[in-house]
């Protein structure tokens, strides 16, 4: 497993505001809007594309679109619905599945309540969105979901991560043949004794929306 923690003065700068107490959930979510563009830029890189060639007003030009199956990009609600613009903005041609996953706040393991995704994602490139890698939990269990179904490899784009939940990937996908990828904003301190990132931004979720 890969971990590519982004390193760049606007994703800090907007992560900043994000943490920030004071930020009300409009400027949150325009803020995390923004800062997912900027995640998504890394983390596709890796993108598929075959060559191409196309006319230009003067002349052939050699270039690159993107390889079908069209890549497929998954929100883990309910949070990562406020990730959904910011990866679509730059993957407009993806395709989109959806993933209902909650933390039992006891265990802390994550239960599936909702699955909208293909049976068969074989050959698919697939990008997670969810907001905050805390214990791990959720996102391994997304994950391996998704390899299941048949998907090739997959990169999951977080806000946040802490030492804890990156462990777990690591663990979970020590010996996966399919390449399992995380690309953070940050990698912060720790865990606290309730499952939350420290210092972090409190419950995303809520920041976005409002406590329901």
């Amino acid at each position: 497993m890969r971990t590519h923690v982004v390193d760049h003065p606007l994703v800090a700068h907007k992560l900043t505001a994000l943490r920030d107490v004071r930020t009300d959930s409009p400027t949150f979510r325009r803020l995390a809007d923004e800062l997912v563009t900027l995640l998504a830029y890394e983390a596709t890189r890796d993108v598929r594309v075959v060559e191409t060639t196309v006319s230009t007003p003067v002349a052939p030009a050699d270039g690159v679109r993107l390889a079908r199956p069209a890549p497929l990009v998954v929100p883990i609600l309910r949070a990562g619905l406020g990730m959904l613009d910011g990866m679509t903005r730059l993957l407009p041609t993806a395709e989109v599945g959806f993933l209902g996953m909650v933390r039992d706040e006891g265990t802390l393991k994550a239960q599936t309540y909702a699955t909208r995704l293909p049976e068969d994602l074989s050959g698919r490139q697939c990008y997670v969105l969810d907001p905050m890698l805390a214990t791990g939990g959720t996102l391994a269990a997304a994950v391996e979901l998704l390899f299941e179904r048949g998907a090739e490899d997959v990169t999951a784009i977080c806000l946040l991560a802490a030492p804890e939940g990156l462990a777990h990937m690591e663990k979970v996908f020590a010996d996966s043949p399919q390449p399992v990828r995380v690309v953070t904003a940050a990698l912060d301190e720790r865990l606290n004794e309730h499952g939350y990132i420290v210092p972090g931004l409190g419950d995303a979720g809520d920041r976005l929306y409002g406590v329901v």
